[in-house]
């Protein structure tokens, strides 16, 4: 990495350093605020008293203690298996019909099977807690030096030292590091979903802190552990002086540090106290809702046998009362003067009521306690057929899909709702610089995926003209496809790649343009020592897609140094790669209120320079007269380029006076140095002040690259009538354009937008009355979810489908109780939902609700740690084993290795198993009820004595060996050996994901209720 220490980007940085007097610190110390952290002290008697826990992390459903009692109520909560104790017990009695073992013996395999699978499974999620734990982390120790210390020995207030590319195991306060300023770069794709960097950095006290760390003693009073991850409070207590914290030094667990040798930082919060674990939620207990309507199914068999037993005991009573008619005996052969009280004619009453509980047990073969074990077996091997699956696994990871639980195979055919992270689910994690338009002419021959679905309409769907007109398209001209493929560069176009736009008639304009995009940007080179290569990490992967074409058009950013610049550029008079070094005054960052980042550069021929890059809603306006010569051209690309789902930069710069700069360089001063509470307002000024009269070069067209085949998979779920939400931490821009891009959004659509981003609201915020601030925003989204259902019903009137975007903040209001019913419906009203800027606690708030007020199946999948409530909440998770590490699939129930794969688990993995599940448990009613009632035929013929038809022997073997292993085995697997050639045929599964509607409700219903009628013809029969 060039540049690393002796960069003072304080000096450079116009807004990322100013201290923000919005955080209010006076609220220390009291309720919600009352953490104290001895830093670099945790043996301190004080910090000793507060207790507060270890680091060792749980995600498992169960611990040593707790695995019998809760396993044992999980097993329990099926109806069968209460009915089944009950008996077991009763069993000992004389009541019972066979012996105790008989009874105990099934019911104890079914249990212990059930706990062995359960336990097997949570293993595996400890087994990865274990490895996470078991991490090394350099930490402070007593010696004075730094010892590898595993994470779950990490304490609050420990020292610790993070190298580059390692993860924190805790919640840290950033101390110093690698550079001079104390600043470092995160990556915090495991918590919100982006993939650009952040800048932290610490404070100027403790900057200059690399040794002698035994001097090093502080206090930090601070809030208490909760959800929030974009807030923190507090105040650090150093050498008498006290200095407010700010999220700007906080440090989260499982967030990387990137781009920074080492860092130093004091842990603040560790285990479930992080602010990560604080936004997960326990592992949930997740039943199938086919196993929850076969209870009901069981209620109703229950019933049943309640019934005949009724009858059985009543006609036992009649017939055990006329044995004495008279004083004589009139079964003299039952010896009923000589009997016990189950057969006493005297006590005929007393009799019949202990025939009766001798029924229940007699007639328990109408509950199937079997069916349990044979689900399970065939759960088992339904997931053995998704592991192995071969249409779904992931060449490039090397990753299978894998059923982590098999108590769920089912409900992967009734999906209704889909709620789905963004980054790194439906797209790949990096930007590719795809078009531009430069000097009003449009370059680049690239073709994006929804330019792919607007031709489809327009030639009826014919994919393969489609696609033949795609490659002539790309391959027209004299475009080769030899050059090997670049990470972040799809572009194609003749006329300006490989120097020929020295050729074009506005070459100035093109080198100018390309030098903005190698310089303007944040970006750092990595150089490879034993290759050469240069690559780059950028705050953003659109900053790193910008330096990457730049490059590739000649001017190669290669090295930064703290005051400069350094590219190789292509001359425009020799046609030959010079070295040029810019000096590097200023940066004004890039902000979502700016919408725009600029430098101010000064060149070799002593130029002032300020090079801007922007959205367009600020850019044109700040456009001089004589900068607006390509303006109508240059808005018309942005159109189409919006429209095909690109996202669009404009790019100008401007040359500066001396004078001009000198006066604005010291209004810039007073404004940083200001103590007044409007500093932010002042800096923001003075950086408007020198942001006008640009001269426009052109714009950028990048595409956020879908995961292969996620638009197809999207469209094919929504045929099946699956509805699909995207719940996404990344910004609303973002989010709308990778909406049109995987085919959520269409252009017919009307787009419903809830958002705070409001000049009212702004102006409220600035004013800091937080009291005026909620009732405004509650106020204001109140009103425009009102507005929204009026929308969608004018829109249906009209025959026009609707789409619902909302905020993050937007969403804490929908959310609240006195307005989320309203909320959901107009989201149930609409074809497509975007929630942006969510947090995960919100996600899973989002899926809940779901969840609960549409009483449909809800399937969340997701690929990072941020998505870990999401999946948890609802009825069924998926985990995308992609880039964002594991701890999505250590939370989910399947895990795939794309999006794309989504649509085979569910319609075809999710149709075979249901179907096959549901036949079965239908096929076992059938024939229980069945062999249960010729049982009470039997009982006719003995009087309704109570005598077993078979003795116990055969009784376990029909109970178990039989039921489970013929039944269930031979007569299931029998359907599932003839499936096998379902599996490898293409053909067959391309005919089940034809017919993509999911098996519904009412075909489980109209399943169950024709085993009942089968049932009723067995009865009518006898």
């Amino acid at each position: 990495m060039q540049g690393g220490r002796g960069i003072h980007f304080s000096q450079l940085y116009i807004f990322s350093y100013i201290q923000s007097f919005q955080d209010d610190h006076s609220q220390i110390g009291q309720k919600g605020y009352s953490r104290v952290v001895y830093c670099n002290d945790p043996d301190n008697p004080e910090a000793l008293k507060l207790k507060y826990r270890g680091n060792c992390i749980s995600t498992t459903k169960y611990t040593v203690f707790n695995f019998v009692p809760k396993s044992l109520f999980e097993q329990f909560r099926r109806v069968a298996n209460i009915y089944f104790l009950v008996a077991a017990c009763v069993s000992f009695s004389p009541l019972a019909p066979y012996r105790a073992g008989s009874i105990v013996l099934p019911l104890v395999v079914v249990i212990g099977a059930t706990m062995v699978k359960e336990a097997v499974e949570d293993w595996r999620r400890r087994k990865q807690d274990i490895e996470a734990n078991n991490r090394k982390v350099k930490v402070y120790g007593k010696d004075h030096t730094f010892h590898k210390t595993k994470w779950k020995n990490v304490r609050v207030g420990d020292l610790v030292r993070v190298e580059k590319d390692e993860f924190f195991p805790a919640d840290l306060l950033l101390l110093s590091s690698s550079y001079d300023d104390g600043i470092c770069y995160v990556e915090t794709m495991n918590l919100d979903g982006e993939t650009n960097l952040k800048v932290k950095r610490c404070l100027e006290a403790t900057a200059a802190l690399r040794d002698e760390f035994w001097k090093f003693k502080a206090i930090v009073r601070c809030e208490d552990p909760n959800e929030h991850l974009y807030s923190f409070i507090g105040n650090l207590y150093h050498e008498n002086r006290q200095y407010p914290l700010s999220p700007h030094q906080i440090l989260l667990r499982d967030s990387k540090l990137r781009n920074t040798e080492y860092i130093y930082g004091v842990v603040i919060f560790c285990d479930h106290d992080t602010k990560v674990m604080q936004n997960t939620i326990h592992p949930p207990s997740k039943r199938s809702k086919v196993e929850r309507k076969m209870d009901k199914i069981i209620y109703f068999l229950f019933s049943v046998l309640v019934l005949i037993s009724s009858i059985g005991s009543v006609l036992f009573g009649v017939q055990t009362k006329n044995d004495i008619s008279g004083g004589r005996y009139k079964r003299w052969y039952l010896r009923p003067d000589s009997t016990t009280v189950f057969f006493d004619p005297r006590r005929a009453s007393l009799a019949s009521f202990c025939h009766f509980l001798t029924g229940l047990m007699l007639y328990g073969y109408l509950i199937p306690i079997s069916l349990y074990v044979s689900i399970e077996i065939v759960k088992v091997l339904q997931t053995i057929f998704i592991n192995q699956d071969k249409n779904m696994y992931y060449a490039v990871t090397e990753k299978p899909a894998l059923a982590r639980t098999s108590n769920l195979n089912e409900d992967l055919g009734q999906v209704h709702t889909i709620l789905s992270d963004k980054t790194g689910t439906l797209t790949c994690n990096s930007m590719e610089f795809v078009k531009c338009s430069i000097a009003g002419t449009a370059y680049g021959r690239g073709v994006t995926e929804v330019e792919k679905a607007i031709k489809r309409r327009k030639k009826d769907g014919d994919p393969e003209s489609v696609e033949a007109s795609f490659d002539m398209e790309e391959h027209s001209g004299n475009i080769t496809d030899s050059r090997k493929s670049i990470k972040g560069f799809n572009f194609r176009d003749e006329r300006i790649m490989e120097g020929k736009w020295i050729n074009e008639l506005h070459a100035y304009v093109i080198q100018n343009f390309f030098r903005v995009l190698a310089i303007c940007h944040t970006a750092i080179p990595d150089v490879n020592k034993e290759s050469g290569e240069i690559s780059y990490e950028a705050e953003s992967p659109d900053e790193a897609a910008f330096v990457i074409a730049a490059r590739e058009f000649g001017f190669e950013f290669y090295e930064r140094t703290q005051t400069s610049i350094s590219l190789h550029e292509l001359d425009l008079k020799t046609g030959k790669k010079v070295a040029r070094a810019y000096k590097l005054l200023h940066v004004l960052e890039f902000s979502s209120s700016r919408k725009r980042m600029s430098v101010i550069v000064r060149n070799e021929e002593n130029q002032l320079l300020l090079l801007c890059k922007g959205a367009d809603s600020v850019m044109f306006e700040r456009l001089s007269e004589d900068g607006q010569i390509f303006e109508i051209e240059t808005k018309d690309h942005i159109s189409r380029y919006a429209a095909a789902g690109l996202r669009t930069l404009v790019i100008a710069y401007r040359e500066l006076g001396e004078q001009e700069y000198a006066i604005w360089k010291e209004d810039l001063f007073e404004a940083k140095t200001s103590v007044s509470a409007d500093r932010d307002t002042q800096v923001d000024a003075a950086a408007d002040k020198i942001e006008r009269d640009l001269i426009l070069l052109g714009a950028t067209a990048v595409e956020d690259k879908l995961q292969k085949g996620v638009p197809e998979c999207i469209k094919n779920l929504s045929q099946a009538g699956v509805k699909i939400w995207v719940l996404t931490g990344d910004k609303m821009e973002t989010a709308v354009n990778i909406g049109y891009a995987c085919r959520l959004l269409r252009e017919e659509m009307r787009q419903i937008v809830i958002t705070l981003d409001t000049p009212d609201i702004i102006a409220l915020e600035k004013q800091r009355d937080k009291e005026a601030i909620a009732k405004a925003s509650r106020e204001s989204v109140t009103m425009q979810i009102r507005e929204g259902k009026s929308q969608v019903i004018s829109s249906r009137q009209s025959c026009v489908s609707s789409a619902l975007i909302i905020d993050g903040k937007s969403l804490i209001f929908a959310l609240a109780e006195n307005l989320e019913s309203l909320f959901l419906e107009l989201a149930i009203d609409c074809s497509s939902v975007i929630c942006c800027r969510s947090s995960p606690k919100q996600k899973a708030l989002v899926t809940r609700l779901v969840k609960k007020a549409t009483g449909k199946t809800t399937l969340a999948i997701g690929d990072g740690a941020n998505d870990v409530g999401m999946l948890q909440e609802a009825d069924i998770g998926v985990g995308i084993s992609g880039v964002e590490g594991m701890q999505a699939v250590m939370a989910s129930d399947f895990a795939i290795g794309q999006f794309c794969f989504l649509e085979r688990l569910l319609l075809v993995h999710g149709h075979w198993c249901y179907r096959r599940i549901a036949k079965m448990i239908c096929y076992f009613f059938y024939k229980d009820i069945t062999f249960g009632l010729t049982l009470f035929w039997f009982e006719a013929y003995a009087s309704f004595s109570g005598q077993p038809a078979y003795n116990d022997c055969t009784l376990c073997y029909i109970k178990k060996v039989y039921r489970t292993s013929s039944s269930a085995g031979l007569v299931y697997l029998v359907g599932c050996l003839m499936g096998l050639s379902v599996l490898v045929s293409s053909t067959s599964s391309s005919l089940v994901r034809s017919f993509t509607r999911p098996f519904g409700e009412m075909d489980e219903w109209q399943s169950m209720k024709s085993s009942g009628s089968h049932c009723i013809l067995v009865l009518c029969g006898l």
